[in-house]
């Protein structure tokens, strides 16, 4: 196994296979890895296969809840724009609850989804928010639990959007969406010179 994908110590230590049942997403690409593999390993097969759509979705299942949201705000970011003051209502409340994850701006992220625009993508991060601890939202809603993989899909869905919305090379955006998830898996913040140098490309 190559480096790419080591070290990702906020995954939790448990098969993939486990964690893709549990979030209710099955991957497109068949697997040769036993359904005891972690991970990383699972990641690095799909990456010999070129399997990039389930390397995303198996990203968005495996990184924890703050994390998952994280990466799904960046992937936003780079079609929405950097600026703190330029983002949507979804977004932003995202973001904040990212850095402070209390129940008043999970409430925040959660009445955004109520006024949003139909064509507005970044309802996704407030989704991933929304279902982020596996219940239907803060207050009453906590005692119900959510769909199955609903924030996991919230993620990866952000991040296809972003790919979708990207004018360079595919290729290498995607292999960016991947490097920031495993940089944050590994505890980094996602971002890089390599990321800057091609958001500037594209």
């Amino acid at each position: 196994m190559t480096s790419r994908f080591e070290n990702m110590t906020k995954v939790p230590d448990m098969p993939a296979a486990k964690m893709l049942s549990r979030a209710n997403v099955r991957l497109a690409t068949p697997l040769e890895s036993p359904v005891t593999a972690p991970a990383a390993v699972v990641l690095e097969e799909l990456d010999r296969k070129g399997a990039i759509v389930d390397q995303l979705r198996l990203l968005g299942v495996v990184l924890p809840p703050r994390e998952r949201v994280w990466w799904a705000c960046l992937a936003a970011r780079d079609y929405i724009g950097p600026a703190p003051d330029h983002g949507t209502p979804s977004l932003t409340t995202s973001e904040a609850w990212v850095f402070k994850p209390n129940a008043e701006n999970r409430e925040a992220a959660r009445a955004t989804l109520d006024h949003a625009y139909i064509d507005d993508d970044t309802v996704h991060c407030a989704t991933a928010v929304l279902y982020a601890d596996g219940t239907l939202g803060p207050g009453d809603l906590a005692n119900h639990p959510a769909p199955a993989g609903a924030a996991e899909t919230a993620a990866f869905a952000m991040n296809v959007v972003a790919m979708g919305e990207h004018s360079g090379n595919v290729q290498d955006y995607v292999r960016l969406l991947v490097d920031r998830a495993v940089d944050i898996a590994r505890g980094g913040n996602g971002r890089s010179m390599r990321d800057r140098d091609i958001m500037t490309e594209g």
